[in-house]
């Protein structure tokens, strides 16, 4: 996609196209997974002086995808409230086992 995206619907289809990789989605639902447990257990303990953590696995592990894998620069500086509903979405789809149509139905394009 050359042009910026204008609506979520745009951007889904350009955040399909940044995580081509199986390994870049691997590390990201490792990531989203990992910091979820974590802000689970934050909120159950009351211990939110450890929510940075959350940040720190989250985005740690989707940022070093995207320079290491991808060789791209993540969505998230750009884009950081779509790139974070998208983080959800992809591992949502993971899960039911819908990314790698949505990845094809992005590289048809």
């Amino acid at each position: 996609m050359n042009n910026e995206p204008t609506n979520y619907e745009e951007f889904w289809d350009f955040y399909v196209a940044e995580h081509s990789q199986p390994l870049t989605r691997l590390l990201h639902f490792a990531g989203t997974s990992l910091s979820l447990v974590l802000l689970v257990r934050i909120i159950r303990n009351g211990d939110w002086i450890y929510f940075p953590i959350c940040l720190v696995v989250g985005y740690g592990f989707a940022w070093f995808s995207h320079f290491y894998v991808e060789k791209n620069k993540p969505a998230t500086f750009k884009y950081p409230l779509w790139s974070l509903i998208s983080d959800y979405k992809m591992a949502f789809y993971m899960l039911t086992g819908k990314m790698n149509a949505e990845v094809e139905r992005v590289k048809a394009k």
